[in-house]
């Protein structure tokens, strides 16, 4: 189909886990540069914070990018690099990688035929060419193609769905090269107004920064409108974030972290297990969970908790002395259940304490993935890119 004054590009769009976004195949994207970073800025209905003239969510969980090749590496069977593109600026951030995302990449790459289905269950190796790290996917397979119906929930998605197991262990230390990117289980972060934050930075998955809840004066069951209306709490995470960016050589500049190491790292603010009630209205109890956590992404409250951040938390739960590790005592073995806004979720570790640190065996999580829409995604000349 021809559309005047407007060009077309194929598209797939699909809920990864707790996320949503556009999975293209990399052959049909302009190449890595200014041109393609507009392509995607266009499509999404960037910069606005509607999003109105694009296919994004007006939500940091609904403004993501997978894009998607056959690998050229011996352990791998795709390359999958992820693309956040940001709501009110025209930005699109490659730092870092999405769990949730990630865990729709396995489907696409066997529903677009990058991979031999093989029933049950597909094992899909994938290489993310953000954080240089191994993922593999194990998909459920019927009739050649990804299944969708299953009995597993995850909390934040209506429903259930087929599990898709996703194995992470390989992504220890991928941004920095160490968990512990400054050799320490806790730092002392000292802000502007002289008060001081304990914090432990954990690079598993993504590099993220643990906070005790209590000492920015929070209790950890605080839900989207406490978190995202106070404008104090906002700038006092972004000062965190940017001074944990820069000892973990992250950023040179606490203040330009925005520019230097767009949407990272993470903050999470952590608490012991209390009941509180959940971004739906349901209640969640004591007993369900080993600890709370509220993460801010892109300066608002994630609605539940980024994949990639539920694996550094369980990473950083088995560190001796972390901000972590004090509030998840008596937990269960093999798992870690992390109590967020949209209910709780678990996450598989298994780890060894040993002389020379901490060693997992496994560090991974189950989600679901939705392939929505397939078609064609169309948009206008781009100011810089194309001619008018």
């Amino acid at each position: 189909m021809t559309v005047p004054e407007q060009t077309g590009i194929p598209c797939v769009l699909m809920r990864g886990g707790t996320s949503n976004g556009l999975y293209f195949h990399e052959a049909d994207l302009p190449g890595p540069g200014p041109r393609r970073d507009a392509t995607l800025l266009r499509l999404m209905g960037s910069p606005d914070i509607l999003q109105i003239d694009g296919l994004g969510g007006s939500r940091p969980i609904t403004s993501k990018v997978a894009i998607i090749a056959p690998s050229a590496r011996d352990d791998a069977d795709v390359d999958y690099t992820f693309a956040q593109v940001e709501i009110d600026r025209a930005g699109v951030s490659y730092a870092g990688n999405c769990g949730n995302i990630s865990s729709g990449v396995g489907p696409f790459a066997i529903d677009e035929d990058l991979v031999e289905a093989l029933e049950p269950v597909t094992r899909v190796r994938i290489f993310n060419t953000n954080t240089q790290a191994l993922l593999v996917a194990e998909v459920p397979v019927r009739d050649g193609r990804a299944r969708v119906t299953g009995n597993l929930a995850v909390a934040g998605v209506p429903g259930t769905g087929a599990e898709i197991v996703m194995n992470w262990v390989a992504t220890i230390g991928a941004k920095t090269g160490h968990l512990l990117p400054t050799g320490q289980a806790i730092d002392e972060i000292t802000l502007e107004t002289g008060a001081t934050v304990h914090a432990t930075l954990c690079d598993a998955g993504n590099p993220c920064v643990w906070v005790p809840a209590k000492e920015l004066g929070r209790t950890g069951s605080e839900l989207a409108e406490e978190i995202n209306n106070d404008a104090a709490l906002i700038a006092v995470v972004r000062e965190i974030r940017g001074k944990a960016a820069v000892r973990m050589g992250l950023a040179n500049d606490w203040s330009r972290v925005d520019e230097q190491y767009p949407g990272g790292p993470m903050v999470g603010l952590v608490a012991p297990p209390e009941g509180y009630r959940t971004l739906s209205g349901g209640e969640v109890e004591e007993k369900q969970m080993d600890l709370r956590v509220r993460l801010l992404f892109m300066d608002r409250l994630h609605e539940s908790i980024a994949g990639s951040g539920s694996i550094c938390l369980a990473a950083a739960a088995q560190i001796p002395g972390s901000v972590v590790e004090a509030m998840t005592a008596g937990r269960r073995p093999g798992e870690l259940l992390i109590g967020n806004p949209s209910g709780v979720v678990p996450v598989k570790v298994e780890a060894r304490r040993g002389p020379d640190g901490v060693t997992f065996d496994v560090l991974g999580f189950s989600r679901t993935a939705r392939r929505m829409m397939a078609g064609t995604a169309y948009y206008p000349p781009l100011d810089q890119a194309e001619p008018s």
